[in-house]
């Protein structure tokens, strides 16, 4: 989780890169706050964004604040209860917690600092987190190795480790997760991908770390997951952010104002 301090004296708004996570964004600035949209959907205050977002685009105006948490998928569908229904689009906190949402914006937005507000957090998703029934073992050890290899592993071979049928698999898997395995794939490999983008490293270079056939084929994914051509996508705000944020997981570059690390 990390938190960001929003200052825009005019109207400004972001597109957000698809990325292997579920994204839940707990606005706890004062008044009008952020504003999320896409073609056909329109959101206020917090939110939950679900795995390939789309064209999804945050805006804002004034000074605020908003706590942003990733949860890998499979801590989503316990945390949530229904991650599968958010795949490819958001629904507001409210919609799915109820009052909760409202409670735990008020406790956070209360707190002292950035530290209290992290563990006020890690407090309330821990509760939820054992409220409901986990995603099975077979499905979670498949996302793990998914996300450590970087999605440069074969459904077959997960299906092996797992000692389930690939039709299994591929059933449990997005039954659960709301996304097929190879799906996952393409869409860690694409994170990684874009991460490197964003630290300035060649588009060629890139696509052979990554484990693309060739640049043109880097060319397409990006277009497919962002629809940016790779050079757009390496100069994209939203990652440029996780430098800030998450700078152990983010490839090297220059440093970007705007985030408060949490864990």
């Amino acid at each position: 989780m990390a938190g960001f301090r929003h200052r825009a004296a005019a109207f400004a708004d972001i597109a957000m890169v698809a990325q292997p996570s579920v994204t839940l964004l707990v606005d706890l600035s004062e008044g009008e706050g952020l504003a999320y949209y896409t073609r056909c959907r329109q959101e206020r205050g917090s939110v939950i964004i679900g795995l390939l977002p789309g064209d999804l685009r945050v805006a804002g105006r004034g000074v605020g604040e908003c706590l942003q948490i990733r949860l890998e998928p499979v801590t989503a569908a316990a945390v949530l209860g229904a991650s599968t229904e958010f795949s490819g689009t958001m629904v507001s906190l409210e919609e799915v917690w109820g009052r909760d949402a409202g409670r735990a914006e008020s406790r956070l937005r209360a707190a002292a600092s950035w530290d209290e507000r992290f563990t006020i957090a890690a407090e309330i998703l821990s509760r939820r987190l054992g409220a409901r029934p986990p995603a099975d073992p077979e499905v979670a050890h498949t996302w793990r190795r998914t996300l450590t290899s970087r999605g440069q592993v074969r459904v077959d071979g997960l299906a092996d480790e797992v000692g389930w049928s690939r039709k299994r698999l591929w059933s449990r898997f997005q039954s659960q997760l709301g996304i097929t395995p190879k799906r996952a794939a393409r869409l860690v490999r694409f994170n990684h991908a874009a991460h490197l983008l964003a630290a300035g490293h060649a588009a060629a270079s890139v696509a052979a770390e990554s484990g693309y056939v060739d640049q043109s084929h880097l060319h397409r994914e990006v277009k497919a997951f962002a629809g940016l051509t790779p050079a757009a996508v390496a100069v994209a705000p939203w990652l440029a952010i996780d430098d800030v944020a998450w700078p152990t997981s983010s490839p090297t570059r220059s440093p970007v104002t705007g985030g408060e690390r949490g864990h």
